[in-house]
Formats: C-alpha cells, sequence, structure tokens
C-alpha cells in the first residue's frame, strides 16, 4: 500500500469532548488534514518536545527515550495502519541495528515518540482519503498554553459521529458551505463532522 508521509500542523483544544485536543497531521506536500482526538497526557507530551522545553522529572515518554538510547535502540517511522470505527491504529518502526520489529501504540503515544526520536510520521493512502480534510491555502503550527495540559481522556479518535448533531436540519447545500467555512477558519475538528455528515447522506 502506498504510504504518504505527513507533519504535525496544529494541536488546539477540542471542540467536542471536553478535556480533549485536536491533533492535526498534515499531508507534506499536500492539502490534506488528518484530525485526530487525543489526550490531554499526550497532548503535553507532544507539545512540550515540539516547543524543546525541559520538565522537571522526565515524562513517560523522555523515559522511554532514555531507554531506548540506553540499549541502542532507535525508532525509525511511525505508521498509522488503520482506522476502524473512528479510531486510528498506529504501530512503531524499531530497530537495534540488526533486527527491525514493529510494535503496536496508541496513534497518540507513537507521535509523542516520533517527535522525540526525529521519526517520520506516515498513513496509508486510504486512511487519508477516508477521514483527510483537504484545505485551501496555508495552514501554522499552533500550540495550546502547557499549563492547560492536565487531564488524560482516553482517545485516539476521530470526533464522534454522534457529536455531528445539530447537523441533521441543514440541508446538502448549507452542509457543503458550512464544511467550506470550517475549512477556510482552520476549524479541522468541524470540517471533519461535516464531512461525515455529507458521506452518511450520500450512501444513505
Amino acid at each position: 500500500m502506498k504510504k504518504v508521509k505527513l507533519d504535525i500542523v496544529g494541536l488546539s483544544y477540542s471542540q467536542t469532548q471536553s478535556g480533549a485536543y485536536a491533533l492535526v497531521l498534515g499531508e507534506v506536500n499536500g492539502r490534506r488534514r488528518l484530525p485526530i482526538i487525543i489526550g490531554a497526557f499526550e497532548a503535553q507530551a507532544i507539545a512540550i518536545e515540539i516547543e524543546k522545553m525541559t520538565p522537571s522529572r522526565p515524562l513517560t515518554h523522555d523515559l522511554f527515550k532514555s531507554m531506548a538510547d540506553t540499549f541502542h535502540i532507535n525508532i525509525q517511522e511511525i505508521i498509522i495502519y488503520n482506522l476502524v470505527d473512528g479510531v486510528f491504529y498506529a504501530k512503531l518502526i524499531a530497530s537495534d541495528g540488526k533486527n527491525t520489529h514493529e510494535i503496536d501504540a496508541r496513534t497518540s503515544d507513537a507521535i509523542a515518540l516520533a517527535v522525540r526520536f526525529n521519526a517520520m510520521i506516515y498513513t496509508y493512502e486510504f486512511i487519508l482519503a477516508s477521514a483527510g480534510i483537504v484545505i485551501e491555502g496555508n495552514d501554522f503550527l499552533f500550540l495550546e498554553n502547557m499549563e492547560s495540559l492536565t487531564k488524560e481522556p482516553e482517545a485516539d479518535a476521530l470526533p464522534s459521529a454522534s457529536k455531528a448533531q445539530g447537523f441533521g436540519d441543514l440541508t446538502l447545500e448549507e452542509l457543503q458551505q458550512k464544511l467550506q467555512e470550517a475549512i477556510a477558519e482552520e476549524a479541522y475538528e468541524k470540517a471533519a463532522r461535516l464531512r461525515d455528515e455529507l458521506n452518511k447522506r450520500g450512501t444513505s
């Protein structure tokens, strides 16, 4: 299957899940974005590393990195390889210089480790085709205040389809208009819910 390289382009409060965050991955040299809901602990771990901040004590992902370095293990890449019922599945591709192993991981943990190992982030074309949002123009990295990242919901998922409530009374034209507005505002999580509502109507 064709792999597509991704970068982290956004990290912000979730609009649909209290205490959670929306991580937005972007297609390298492309215009598709992949929004993923993650827990506050993992959001903190990703943001701290991106901002090159040093916590007073090692976070769990920092401890993993130190142990891996001690035993000469390197994470070469992470792959978001599946999407089932709105939940993304990822794996680490790790090597000790002699052998390479695939290790199952939550997507948020995998990305928190990827930024520490400078590992490439990939997904497959079929995942971007089904869950990606196409944007116009350029977007940018945005990180929330570190002090607000204190809770840890359990989620590595797309915005839930049940959160699409409020769209049911809209016409297809209104949904399309709101989708374009959400993309223009870089509200990718809202755009994902609007896209899902359009897809649901198109297959019903």
